[in-house]
Protein backbone atom coordinates (compact mmCIF):
# COMPACT_ATOMS: atom_id res chain seq x y z
CA UNK A 1 0.00 0.00 0.00
CA UNK A 2 1.38 3.16 -1.04
CA UNK A 3 1.85 5.65 1.81
CA UNK A 4 0.77 9.03 2.05
CA UNK A 5 2.28 11.88 4.04
CA UNK A 6 1.38 15.63 5.35
CA UNK A 7 1.59 18.82 4.28
CA UNK A 8 3.42 19.71 7.57
CA UNK A 9 6.19 17.74 9.23
CA UNK A 10 8.00 19.66 12.57
CA UNK A 11 11.54 17.47 13.43
CA UNK A 12 12.26 19.31 15.93
CA UNK A 13 9.72 17.84 18.47
CA UNK A 14 10.56 14.35 17.23
CA UNK A 15 14.32 14.93 18.28
CA UNK A 16 12.99 15.72 21.52
CA UNK A 17 11.38 12.71 22.25
CA UNK A 18 13.86 10.33 20.60
CA UNK A 19 17.22 12.26 21.33
CA UNK A 20 17.50 10.18 25.11
CA UNK A 21 17.60 6.92 23.07
CA UNK A 22 20.02 7.91 21.32
CA UNK A 23 22.00 8.09 24.71
CA UNK A 24 20.40 4.42 25.14
CA UNK A 25 21.85 3.47 22.17
CA UNK A 26 25.40 5.13 22.78
CA UNK A 27 25.89 3.88 26.00
CA UNK A 28 25.14 0.28 24.93
CA UNK A 29 28.24 0.32 22.78
CA UNK A 30 30.07 2.24 24.75
CA UNK A 31 29.62 0.73 28.22
CA UNK A 32 33.33 -1.20 28.24
CA UNK A 33 34.51 2.47 28.44
CA UNK A 34 34.04 2.57 31.81
CA UNK A 35 30.85 4.43 35.26
CA UNK A 36 32.59 8.32 34.14
CA UNK A 37 32.24 7.72 30.36
CA UNK A 38 28.38 6.12 30.56
CA UNK A 39 27.59 8.57 33.78
CA UNK A 40 29.15 11.44 31.21
CA UNK A 41 27.26 10.09 28.55
CA UNK A 42 23.97 9.97 30.28
CA UNK A 43 24.28 13.32 31.37
CA UNK A 44 25.32 15.62 28.35
CA UNK A 45 22.61 13.74 26.45
CA UNK A 46 19.97 15.13 29.33
CA UNK A 47 21.29 18.21 29.00
CA UNK A 48 21.51 18.28 24.92
CA UNK A 49 17.63 17.15 25.21
CA UNK A 50 16.60 19.87 27.41
CA UNK A 51 18.51 22.72 26.03
CA UNK A 52 16.55 21.21 22.22
CA UNK A 53 13.17 21.42 24.15
CA UNK A 54 13.74 25.07 24.74
CA UNK A 55 12.93 26.10 21.82
CA UNK A 56 9.63 24.56 21.72
CA UNK A 57 9.57 27.27 24.06
CA UNK A 58 11.02 30.31 22.89
CA UNK A 59 8.94 29.32 19.34
CA UNK A 60 5.25 28.87 20.79
CA UNK A 61 2.61 31.09 19.70
CA UNK A 62 0.76 31.73 22.98
CA UNK A 63 -1.99 33.49 21.13
CA UNK A 64 -3.08 29.70 19.31
CA UNK A 65 -4.63 27.52 20.90
CA UNK A 66 -4.11 24.82 18.06
CA UNK A 67 -1.61 22.16 18.51
CA UNK A 68 2.49 23.40 17.11
CA UNK A 69 5.49 21.75 16.07
CA UNK A 70 2.85 19.30 14.16
CA UNK A 71 4.21 15.97 12.52
CA UNK A 72 1.91 13.29 11.14
CA UNK A 73 2.95 10.49 8.80
CA UNK A 74 0.99 7.33 7.96
CA UNK A 75 2.87 5.04 9.96
CA UNK A 76 0.59 1.46 9.98
CA UNK A 77 -1.87 1.96 7.09
CA UNK A 78 -4.07 -1.55 7.61
CA UNK A 79 -4.34 0.26 11.03
CA UNK A 80 -5.95 3.82 10.34
CA UNK A 81 -2.84 4.94 12.85
CA UNK A 82 -0.40 7.65 12.42
CA UNK A 83 2.99 9.05 13.77
CA UNK A 84 1.04 12.15 14.63
CA UNK A 85 2.67 14.39 17.43
CA UNK A 86 2.04 18.24 18.50
CA UNK A 87 2.09 20.40 21.43
CA UNK A 88 -0.39 22.86 23.08
CA UNK A 89 0.10 25.23 25.96
CA UNK A 90 -1.02 22.70 28.17
CA UNK A 91 1.50 19.86 26.92
CA UNK A 92 4.34 21.90 26.13
CA UNK A 93 5.02 22.71 30.09
CA UNK A 94 4.72 18.92 30.89
CA UNK A 95 7.83 18.36 27.97
CA UNK A 96 10.10 20.57 29.82
CA UNK A 97 9.28 19.60 33.57
CA UNK A 98 10.75 16.30 31.79
CA UNK A 99 13.44 17.50 30.06
CA UNK A 100 14.23 19.74 33.37
CA UNK A 101 14.18 16.86 35.47
CA UNK A 102 15.96 13.86 33.50
CA UNK A 103 19.37 15.48 33.77
CA UNK A 104 19.10 16.59 37.37
CA UNK A 105 18.00 13.23 38.13
CA UNK A 106 21.20 11.84 36.16
CA UNK A 107 23.48 14.08 38.13
CA UNK A 108 21.25 13.25 41.74
CA UNK A 109 22.62 9.62 41.07
CA UNK A 110 26.14 10.50 40.35
CA UNK A 111 27.67 8.51 43.26
CA UNK A 112 24.56 6.59 44.35
CA UNK A 113 24.19 3.33 42.14
CA UNK A 114 27.00 1.06 42.63
CA UNK A 115 25.50 -2.00 40.37
CA UNK A 116 24.48 -2.09 36.70
CA UNK A 117 25.43 1.73 36.03
CA UNK A 118 24.80 1.25 32.05
CA UNK A 119 21.20 -0.18 32.71
CA UNK A 120 20.08 2.08 34.66
CA UNK A 121 20.95 5.40 32.74
CA UNK A 122 19.61 3.27 29.76
CA UNK A 123 16.44 2.80 31.51
CA UNK A 124 16.05 6.65 32.38
CA UNK A 125 16.68 7.75 29.13
CA UNK A 126 14.49 5.20 27.84
CA UNK A 127 11.90 6.36 30.71
CA UNK A 128 12.25 9.88 29.33
CA UNK A 129 11.24 8.85 25.51
CA UNK A 130 8.05 7.05 27.07
CA UNK A 131 7.35 9.95 29.05
CA UNK A 132 7.71 13.01 26.39
CA UNK A 133 6.12 10.56 23.51
CA UNK A 134 2.85 10.50 26.35
CA UNK A 135 2.44 13.93 26.42
CA UNK A 136 3.14 14.85 22.71
CA UNK A 137 0.98 11.91 21.27
CA UNK A 138 -1.77 13.29 18.84
CA UNK A 139 -2.75 9.58 17.84
CA UNK A 140 -4.60 7.60 20.30
CA UNK A 141 -3.00 4.14 18.93
CA UNK A 142 0.68 6.30 19.38
CA UNK A 143 -0.54 7.36 22.85
CA UNK A 144 -1.27 3.85 24.09
CA UNK A 145 2.56 2.74 22.65
CA UNK A 146 4.37 4.96 24.76
CA UNK A 147 1.66 5.04 27.63
CA UNK A 148 2.77 1.33 27.86
CA UNK A 149 6.39 1.70 26.93
CA UNK A 150 7.44 3.69 29.73
CA UNK A 151 6.40 0.34 31.85
CA UNK A 152 9.27 -1.20 30.92
CA UNK A 153 12.39 1.14 32.02
CA UNK A 154 10.29 2.00 35.56
CA UNK A 155 9.37 -1.94 36.41
CA UNK A 156 13.59 -2.08 36.09
CA UNK A 157 14.08 1.14 37.86
CA UNK A 158 12.42 -0.25 40.69
CA UNK A 159 12.76 -4.06 40.67
CA UNK A 160 16.77 -3.77 40.19
CA UNK A 161 18.01 -0.93 42.16
CA UNK A 162 15.07 -0.29 44.58
CA UNK A 163 14.83 -1.59 48.03
CA UNK A 164 14.45 -4.90 49.81
CA UNK A 165 10.41 -5.31 48.87
CA UNK A 166 10.75 -4.05 45.45
CA UNK A 167 9.67 -6.54 43.76
CA UNK A 168 6.50 -6.61 45.76
CA UNK A 169 6.42 -2.65 44.80
CA UNK A 170 7.02 -3.44 41.25
CA UNK A 171 4.41 -5.83 40.28
CA UNK A 172 1.73 -3.82 42.14
CA UNK A 173 2.75 -1.07 40.18
CA UNK A 174 2.76 -3.60 36.99
CA UNK A 175 -0.91 -4.63 37.83
CA UNK A 176 -2.11 -1.39 39.03
CA UNK A 177 -1.06 0.44 35.59
CA UNK A 178 -1.92 -2.50 33.24
CA UNK A 179 -5.76 -2.99 34.73
CA UNK A 180 -6.27 0.75 34.09
CA UNK A 181 -4.62 0.17 30.39
CA UNK A 182 -6.87 -2.44 29.80
CA UNK A 183 -9.81 -0.66 30.22
CA UNK A 184 -8.17 2.36 28.03
CA UNK A 185 -7.43 0.09 25.52
CA UNK A 186 -11.41 -0.73 25.14
CA UNK A 187 -11.95 3.01 25.22
CA UNK A 188 -9.46 3.79 22.84
CA UNK A 189 -11.20 0.66 20.18
CA UNK A 190 -14.57 1.88 21.14
CA UNK A 191 -13.72 6.35 20.05
CA UNK A 192 -11.84 4.27 16.61
CA UNK A 193 -15.03 2.83 15.65
CA UNK A 194 -17.00 6.04 15.91
CA UNK A 195 -14.36 7.66 14.05
CA UNK A 196 -14.64 6.09 11.11
CA UNK A 197 -11.94 3.93 11.70
CA UNK A 198 -9.66 6.27 12.67
CA UNK A 199 -7.40 7.22 15.65
CA UNK A 200 -7.09 10.81 15.26
CA UNK A 201 -7.68 12.90 17.98
CA UNK A 202 -7.61 16.03 16.66
CA UNK A 203 -10.73 14.65 14.75
CA UNK A 204 -12.89 13.51 17.46
CA UNK A 205 -15.91 15.25 17.88
CA UNK A 206 -18.68 13.77 20.04
CA UNK A 207 -21.14 12.95 21.23
CA UNK A 208 -20.21 9.15 21.43
CA UNK A 209 -22.22 6.18 21.90
CA UNK A 210 -21.97 4.93 25.54
CA UNK A 211 -20.23 8.09 26.35
CA UNK A 212 -20.49 7.53 30.02
CA UNK A 213 -18.89 3.81 30.01
CA UNK A 214 -16.00 5.78 27.40
CA UNK A 215 -15.87 8.41 30.12
CA UNK A 216 -15.27 5.87 33.20
CA UNK A 217 -13.05 3.73 30.67
CA UNK A 218 -10.13 6.92 30.38
CA UNK A 219 -10.87 8.30 33.74
CA UNK A 220 -10.63 4.80 36.01
CA UNK A 221 -7.05 3.99 33.74
CA UNK A 222 -6.00 7.92 34.52
CA UNK A 223 -7.32 7.73 37.80
CA UNK A 224 -5.07 5.10 38.82
CA UNK A 225 -1.86 7.02 37.18
CA UNK A 226 -2.52 9.75 39.29
CA UNK A 227 -3.80 8.36 41.72
CA UNK A 228 -6.60 9.48 42.84
CA UNK A 229 -8.61 8.17 46.34
CA UNK A 230 -9.39 5.11 46.43
CA UNK A 231 -6.71 4.18 43.62
CA UNK A 232 -3.63 5.30 45.19
CA UNK A 233 -2.62 2.13 47.46
CA UNK A 234 0.57 1.52 44.89
CA UNK A 235 1.87 4.66 45.03
CA UNK A 236 3.71 4.75 48.47
CA UNK A 237 5.17 1.05 48.21
CA UNK A 238 6.33 1.95 44.82
CA UNK A 239 7.82 5.33 46.30
CA UNK A 240 9.41 4.05 49.45
CA UNK A 241 11.18 0.69 47.35
CA UNK A 242 12.19 3.50 44.14
CA UNK A 243 15.60 4.58 44.33
CA UNK A 244 15.69 8.04 45.10
CA UNK A 245 15.51 9.43 40.94
CA UNK A 246 13.14 6.94 40.40
CA UNK A 247 10.70 8.48 43.41
CA UNK A 248 11.80 11.58 41.17
CA UNK A 249 10.48 11.01 37.99
CA UNK A 250 7.38 8.71 39.68
CA UNK A 251 6.48 12.02 41.80
CA UNK A 252 7.44 14.78 39.29
CA UNK A 253 6.20 13.49 35.87
CA UNK A 254 4.79 9.74 35.19
CA UNK A 255 1.88 10.47 38.41
CA UNK A 256 1.12 13.99 35.59
CA UNK A 257 0.25 11.74 32.87
CA UNK A 258 -2.71 10.29 34.70
CA UNK A 259 -4.03 14.58 35.76
CA UNK A 260 -2.54 14.92 31.50
CA UNK A 261 -5.12 12.50 30.64
CA UNK A 262 -8.27 13.69 32.25
CA UNK A 263 -7.64 17.16 31.00
CA UNK A 264 -6.86 15.82 27.30
CA UNK A 265 -9.34 12.99 26.57
CA UNK A 266 -11.85 13.05 29.79
CA UNK A 267 -13.12 16.83 29.58
CA UNK A 268 -13.15 17.36 26.45
CA UNK A 269 -14.12 14.49 24.63
CA UNK A 270 -16.69 13.55 27.18
CA UNK A 271 -18.11 17.10 28.63
CA UNK A 272 -21.46 15.33 29.31
CA UNK A 273 -20.14 12.93 31.22
CA UNK A 274 -18.10 14.57 33.09
CA UNK A 275 -20.38 16.95 34.24
CA UNK A 276 -22.80 14.20 35.63
CA UNK A 277 -19.61 12.51 37.49
CA UNK A 278 -18.39 15.95 38.71
CA UNK A 279 -20.49 15.40 41.93
CA UNK A 280 -18.69 12.20 42.17
CA UNK A 281 -15.06 13.11 41.80
CA UNK A 282 -15.12 16.25 43.48
CA UNK A 283 -15.68 14.27 46.89
CA UNK A 284 -13.29 11.67 45.71
CA UNK A 285 -10.78 14.72 45.35
CA UNK A 286 -11.29 16.20 48.69
CA UNK A 287 -11.45 12.92 50.51
CA UNK A 288 -7.69 12.37 48.96
CA UNK A 289 -6.35 15.91 50.16
CA UNK A 290 -7.71 15.36 53.33
CA UNK A 291 -6.65 11.38 53.87
CA UNK A 292 -2.94 11.73 52.27
CA UNK A 293 -2.41 14.58 54.66
CA UNK A 294 -3.63 12.53 57.57
CA UNK A 295 -1.78 9.46 56.87
CA UNK A 296 0.90 11.84 56.01
CA UNK A 297 1.25 13.05 59.60
CA UNK A 298 1.83 9.90 61.27
CA UNK A 299 4.05 8.21 58.99
CA UNK A 300 7.52 7.64 60.57
CA UNK A 301 9.62 7.31 57.77
CA UNK A 302 10.30 10.46 55.89
CA UNK A 303 9.87 9.12 52.00
CA UNK A 304 6.44 7.51 52.62
CA UNK A 305 5.52 10.82 54.42
CA UNK A 306 6.49 12.95 51.31
CA UNK A 307 4.88 9.62 49.24
CA UNK A 308 1.16 10.44 51.04
CA UNK A 309 1.46 14.23 50.72
CA UNK A 310 1.96 13.11 46.80
CA UNK A 311 -1.75 11.75 47.33
CA UNK A 312 -3.02 14.85 49.01
CA UNK A 313 -1.34 17.25 46.40
CA UNK A 314 -2.61 15.60 43.56
CA UNK A 315 -5.95 15.86 44.82
CA UNK A 316 -6.13 19.48 44.52
CA UNK A 317 -5.12 19.18 40.90
CA UNK A 318 -7.97 16.83 39.93
CA UNK A 319 -10.64 19.48 41.77
CA UNK A 320 -9.19 21.97 39.98
CA UNK A 321 -9.73 20.13 36.09
CA UNK A 322 -13.03 19.61 37.58
CA UNK A 323 -13.78 23.00 38.59
CA UNK A 324 -14.74 23.53 34.55
CA UNK A 325 -13.24 27.13 34.53
CA UNK A 326 -10.09 29.06 33.32
CA UNK A 327 -8.56 29.60 36.82
CA UNK A 328 -9.27 26.39 38.28
CA UNK A 329 -7.70 24.31 34.86
CA UNK A 330 -4.76 26.67 34.55
CA UNK A 331 -4.15 26.50 38.69
CA UNK A 332 -4.66 22.65 38.15
CA UNK A 333 -1.91 22.77 35.00
CA UNK A 334 0.30 24.93 37.10
CA UNK A 335 0.48 23.11 40.43
CA UNK A 336 1.31 19.61 38.26
CA UNK A 337 4.70 21.69 37.63
CA UNK A 338 4.48 23.02 41.52
CA UNK A 339 4.33 19.77 42.35
CA UNK A 340 7.01 17.79 40.36
CA UNK A 341 9.47 20.56 41.63
CA UNK A 342 8.70 20.38 45.43
CA UNK A 343 7.78 17.44 45.76
CA UNK A 344 10.49 16.09 43.34
CA UNK A 345 13.23 18.14 45.73
CA UNK A 346 12.09 16.51 48.77
CA UNK A 347 12.88 13.40 47.04
CA UNK A 348 16.11 14.31 46.65
CA UNK A 349 16.96 15.60 50.03
CA UNK A 350 15.72 12.49 51.47
CA UNK A 351 18.35 10.52 49.06
CA UNK A 352 20.83 12.96 49.99
CA UNK A 353 20.68 12.44 54.33
CA UNK A 354 19.67 9.01 53.50
CA UNK A 355 23.23 8.08 51.79
CA UNK A 356 25.00 10.19 54.71
CA UNK A 357 22.54 8.63 57.58
CA UNK A 358 21.29 5.36 56.05
CA UNK A 359 18.19 6.09 57.70
CA UNK A 360 15.20 7.56 56.64
CA UNK A 361 13.23 7.04 60.19
CA UNK A 362 12.22 10.76 61.37
CA UNK A 363 13.40 9.61 65.11
CA UNK A 364 16.95 8.77 63.98
CA UNK A 365 17.49 12.54 63.17
CA UNK A 366 17.33 15.66 65.19
CA UNK A 367 19.70 18.70 64.76
CA UNK A 368 20.63 18.39 61.60
CA UNK A 369 20.97 22.54 60.91
CA UNK A 370 23.61 22.81 63.08
CA UNK A 371 26.04 20.53 61.03
CA UNK A 372 24.08 21.04 58.06
CA UNK A 373 23.12 24.82 57.58
CA UNK A 374 23.33 24.53 53.38
CA UNK A 375 20.95 21.23 53.41
CA UNK A 376 18.54 23.09 56.52
CA UNK A 377 18.04 26.29 54.80
CA UNK A 378 17.28 24.57 51.29
CA UNK A 379 14.98 22.02 53.07
CA UNK A 380 13.12 25.24 54.78
CA UNK A 381 12.50 26.20 51.50
CA UNK A 382 11.57 23.24 49.69
CA UNK A 383 8.90 22.28 52.91
CA UNK A 384 7.24 26.44 52.73
CA UNK A 385 6.91 25.75 48.67
CA UNK A 386 5.23 22.45 49.25
CA UNK A 387 2.89 24.09 51.93
CA UNK A 388 2.12 26.55 49.60
CA UNK A 389 3.20 29.55 51.20
CA UNK A 390 3.08 32.92 49.33
CA UNK A 391 5.93 33.78 46.96
CA UNK A 392 6.97 30.75 46.79
CA UNK A 393 5.23 28.31 43.30
CA UNK A 394 2.89 26.19 45.10
CA UNK A 395 0.72 29.35 46.46
CA UNK A 396 0.25 30.58 43.14
CA UNK A 397 -1.29 27.50 41.97
CA UNK A 398 -3.51 26.02 45.26
CA UNK A 399 -5.02 29.73 45.32
CA UNK A 400 -6.25 29.44 41.30
CA UNK A 401 -7.36 26.08 41.83
CA UNK A 402 -9.70 26.78 45.62
CA UNK A 403 -10.47 30.50 43.83
CA UNK A 404 -11.81 28.73 40.70
CA UNK A 405 -13.87 26.14 42.17
CA UNK A 406 -15.35 28.05 44.69
CA UNK A 407 -16.69 30.15 42.00
CA UNK A 408 -18.62 27.31 40.41
CA UNK A 409 -21.70 27.68 42.93
CA UNK A 410 -22.92 26.29 46.15
CA UNK A 411 -22.39 22.63 45.74
CA UNK A 412 -18.35 23.38 45.46
CA UNK A 413 -17.64 25.86 47.87
CA UNK A 414 -18.64 23.55 50.40
CA UNK A 415 -15.90 20.96 49.03
CA UNK A 416 -13.86 23.80 48.73
CA UNK A 417 -13.77 25.22 52.28
CA UNK A 418 -13.53 21.33 53.61
CA UNK A 419 -10.33 20.98 50.58
CA UNK A 420 -8.55 24.34 52.31
CA UNK A 421 -8.60 22.21 55.42
CA UNK A 422 -5.54 19.86 53.43
CA UNK A 423 -3.25 23.07 53.30
CA UNK A 424 -3.74 23.62 57.14
CA UNK A 425 -2.87 19.79 57.46
CA UNK A 426 0.01 20.62 54.73
CA UNK A 427 1.67 23.18 57.39
CA UNK A 428 1.12 20.55 60.38
CA UNK A 429 2.98 17.47 58.96
CA UNK A 430 5.62 19.37 57.06
CA UNK A 431 6.18 22.06 59.36
CA UNK A 432 6.61 19.01 62.49
CA UNK A 433 8.79 16.79 60.26
CA UNK A 434 11.12 20.09 59.47
CA UNK A 435 11.12 20.53 63.14
CA UNK A 436 12.02 16.92 64.19
CA UNK A 437 14.70 16.50 62.01
CA UNK A 438 16.18 19.79 61.78
CA UNK A 439 16.55 21.29 65.57
CA UNK A 440 17.17 19.59 68.88
CA UNK A 441 20.66 18.95 70.25
CA UNK A 442 22.24 15.94 67.68
CA UNK A 443 23.36 12.80 68.51
CA UNK A 444 27.05 12.14 67.57
CA UNK A 445 26.21 10.55 64.37
CA UNK A 446 24.00 13.17 63.09
CA UNK A 447 26.79 16.09 64.46
CA UNK A 448 29.34 14.13 62.13
CA UNK A 449 27.29 14.31 58.97
CA UNK A 450 28.96 16.54 56.37
CA UNK A 451 26.75 19.26 54.53
CA UNK A 452 26.24 19.17 50.93
CA UNK A 453 28.93 19.15 48.33
CA UNK A 454 29.27 21.13 45.03
CA UNK A 455 27.22 18.57 43.03
CA UNK A 456 24.33 18.56 45.07
CA UNK A 457 23.95 22.13 45.33
CA UNK A 458 24.27 21.99 41.52
CA UNK A 459 21.43 19.92 41.54
CA UNK A 460 19.60 21.46 44.00
CA UNK A 461 19.92 25.31 42.58
CA UNK A 462 17.85 24.97 39.43
CA UNK A 463 14.38 23.94 41.27
CA UNK A 464 14.73 26.25 43.73
CA UNK A 465 15.13 28.81 41.07
CA UNK A 466 12.19 28.01 39.41
CA UNK A 467 9.90 27.57 43.12
CA UNK A 468 10.97 31.46 43.39
CA UNK A 469 10.38 32.50 40.13
CA UNK A 470 6.87 31.03 39.90
CA UNK A 471 5.88 32.36 43.16
CA UNK A 472 6.67 35.84 42.05
CA UNK A 473 6.15 36.01 38.85
CA UNK A 474 3.84 33.10 37.36
CA UNK A 475 3.13 35.25 34.32
CA UNK A 476 5.02 33.80 32.00
CA UNK A 477 3.90 30.48 32.45
CA UNK A 478 0.54 31.05 32.78
CA UNK A 479 0.28 33.20 29.69
CA UNK A 480 1.10 29.82 26.95
CA UNK A 481 -1.10 27.79 28.19
CA UNK A 482 -4.01 30.64 28.46
CA UNK A 483 -5.50 29.89 24.84
CA UNK A 484 -5.20 26.22 24.87
CA UNK A 485 -6.81 26.12 28.73
CA UNK A 486 -9.68 28.29 27.11
CA UNK A 487 -10.57 25.58 24.63
CA UNK A 488 -10.89 23.04 27.12
CA UNK A 489 -13.07 25.35 29.01
CA UNK A 490 -15.40 25.67 25.83
CA UNK A 491 -15.59 22.10 25.43
CA UNK A 492 -16.02 21.48 28.52
CA UNK A 493 -18.75 23.95 30.20
CA UNK A 494 -21.67 23.01 29.03
CA UNK A 495 -23.34 25.95 31.43
CA UNK A 496 -21.85 28.63 33.47
CA UNK A 497 -20.84 28.96 36.79
CA UNK A 498 -24.38 29.21 39.10
CA UNK A 499 -25.61 32.44 39.31
CA UNK A 500 -22.55 33.79 37.11
CA UNK A 501 -22.07 35.32 33.75
CA UNK A 502 -19.43 34.13 31.50
CA UNK A 503 -18.12 37.90 31.09
CA UNK A 504 -17.93 37.59 35.11
CA UNK A 505 -16.63 34.08 35.33
CA UNK A 506 -13.59 36.06 33.09
CA UNK A 507 -13.61 38.86 35.23
CA UNK A 508 -13.20 36.10 38.43
CA UNK A 509 -10.36 34.92 36.52
CA UNK A 510 -8.22 37.80 35.46
CA UNK A 511 -8.49 39.09 39.45
CA UNK A 512 -7.16 35.50 40.68
CA UNK A 513 -4.58 35.58 37.97
CA UNK A 514 -3.70 39.39 39.32
CA UNK A 515 -4.02 38.46 42.79
CA UNK A 516 -0.97 36.12 42.32
CA UNK A 517 1.11 38.84 41.72
CA UNK A 518 2.47 40.29 45.28
CA UNK A 519 3.40 43.82 44.10
CA UNK A 520 -0.65 44.07 42.66
CA UNK A 521 -2.14 42.70 45.76
CA UNK A 522 -3.47 46.25 47.34
CA UNK A 523 -5.32 47.34 43.79
CA UNK A 524 -7.20 44.10 43.99
CA UNK A 525 -10.32 45.23 45.82
CA UNK A 526 -10.49 48.51 44.18
CA UNK A 527 -10.92 46.89 40.60
CA UNK A 528 -13.26 43.78 41.82
CA UNK A 529 -15.40 47.00 43.04
CA UNK A 530 -14.91 48.75 40.16
CA UNK A 531 -16.09 45.64 37.80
Amino acid sequence: MKLSYPKEVSLLLSIVIFLPLLGVIMIALLRGLGASAIKGIALVIGLLTFIVSLGLYTGFDAATATFQNVTQQTWIPGLGTNYHIGIDGISLWLVLLTTFLTPVCILAAWNSIEKGLSGFMMSLLALETGMLGVFCALDLFLFFVFWESMLIPMYFLIGIWGGERRIYATVKFVLYTMAGSALMLVGILALYFQNNNSFDLTTLSGPFEHSHLLFLAFFIAFAIKVPIFPFHTWLPDAHVEAPTVGSVILAGVLLKMGTYGIIRFCLPLFPDAAAEFTPLIVPLAVIGIIYGALVAMVQPDLKKLVAYSSVSHLGFVVLGLFSKNPAGIQGSVLQMINHGLSTGALFLLVGMIYERRHSRMIVDFGGLAKGMPIFATIFMIVTLSSIGLPGLNGFVGEYMILFGSFVQGAFSKVYVVLATAGVILAAVYMLWMFQRVMFGTPDKTNAALPDLNAREIVVMLPILLFIVWIGVYPKPFLSKMEKSVGLVVTQVQTEPAVGRSEEQTLQDTELALRATQPAQNENIEKEAETK
